[in-house]
């Protein structure tokens, strides 16, 4: 688990970065679709690490009930 873990930050770490690239290269062009893409590229540089983050939040959270359902079943 811990493996995998390690996999989906990487994988993580390499969509930002790639995402801070499109927004720098978007900020430089001058095109109809630059401002667009600029803002998606801002929104999603915010939103992601958020979704992220309360994901974890929420597996670790139903991680622990089940843990203590398991523990609560095993004593009777």
């Amino acid at each position: 688990m811990d493996k995998l873990k390690r996999i989906f930050a990487l994988f993580l770490v390499i969509l930002l970065v790639g995402l801070y690239i499109l927004t720098f290269i978007s900020g430089i062009m001058a095109t109809p679709y630059t401002q667009g893409l600029f803002r998606g590229c801002i929104a999603a540089t915010v939103i992601i690490p958020v979704f992220m983050y309360a994901y974890k939040l929420i597996y670790d959270v139903m991680k622990k009930d089940d843990a203590k359902k398991d523990e609560n079943n095993e004593s009777k």
